[in-house]
């Protein structure tokens, strides 16, 4: 019997592992919800990092370093200037150099950030509920417990075995 996956990327012969298998359904669900979720924030003005940026800002209730901020990131983001750069053009962002210490600056939502995010807190709620509301509580506290400790296994592989 074939899989969902197996046919969704008409593969011919079953996967070679199951490990492969949940990897690789892990991979397309994340493309599928990423493209549904770059597209909101694309009517918006933003892409996902630039959301992400501002939600932590706005969830922190005050200034943050670069780097607090990057360490709070989603998704590992390498060129953080760049993106900080984009979105002080956008007038989303202030940034303040520390007086005690020049090489640290926070950054800080301006109101027209923080209005923005107004703006998608219920699309990006509806979005999440059209995703996932059709699992149920149970299930979805098991895929959050399965996700977990499938990222914990990463603690553990310093680099990727080849």
């Amino acid at each position: 019997m074939t899989s969902r996956l197996q046919r969704e990327l008409k593969k011919q012969r079953p996967f070679d592992q199951p490990e492969q298998e949940a990897c690789l359904n892990l991979v397309r669900t994340n493309d599928q919800f990423q493209n549904r979720f770059g597209k909101l924030f694309r009517e918006y003005g933003l892409t996902s990092s630039q959301y992400n940026v501002l939600r932590i800002l706005r969830g922190e209730g005050q200034p943050l370093p670069c780097q607090e901020i990057a360490e709070r990131m989603v998704q590992v983001v390498p060129a953080m200037t760049g993106l900080l750069d984009r979105l002080e053009a956008q007038e989303l962002i202030r940034r303040e150099r520390c007086t005690q210490d020049r090489r640290v600056i926070y950054i800080e939502p301006t109101e027209k950030a923080l209005e923005l995010l107004a703006q998608l807190d219920q699309p990006v709620i509806a979005l999440h509920k059209a995703l996932m509301g059709h699992l149920t509580v149970p299930e979805l506290k098991e895929l959050t417990r399965l996700l977990e400790k499938a990222r914990m296994s990463l603690d553990s592989i310093e680099e990727t075995p080849g």
